[in-house]
């Protein structure tokens, strides 16, 4: 199938695949003679593996380590959880900023009237240097 057929059939776009050949994450796809690539039942598993990895919030490194794993026969499961978990740690330190974030947006619109005033605190708190409220 041609790399239109292949981008539908995983879901991933024709764009994606051909970045993701560019940067070594996928082998460059065979060419017909007159060059256009050619994508198998192999490639379409390949590209559903990295959208579903990226669909978790997996970097293209991490995507890398995990398809270099998951071709490997005598892989060691140990190895993938290592990945995994260390993922789960990034995604918690995420939701932790994500958190204070929102707390801190929620607490500077707290003391803001929300009136016809020209004064706001929100503004005043971006605008200065000073830490924001937490």
């Amino acid at each position: 199938m041609n790399i239109g057929q292949a981008a539908t059939a995983s879901g991933v776009t024709a764009k994606m695949i051909r970045y993701y050949e560019s940067i070594g994450l996928v082998p460059a796809a065979h060419r017909t003679d007159s060059g256009y690539r050619v994508y198998g039942q192999r490639e379409l598993h390949t590209l559903r593996f990295i959208r579903r990895a990226r669909k978790l919030g997996f970097s293209l490194e991490r995507i890398a380590e995990l398809l270099s794993l998951w071709q490997d026969g005598n892989r060691a499961s140990a190895d993938v959880k290592r990945i995994a978990l260390d993922h789960v740690a990034e995604l918690d330190e995420r939701i932790r900023e994500l958190t204070e974030m929102r707390d801190t947006i929620a607490t500077l619109a707290s003391c803001c009237h929300g009136d016809d005033r020209p004064d706001c605190p929100i503004l005043q708190s971006l605008g200065t240097d000073a830490a924001l409220p937490q």
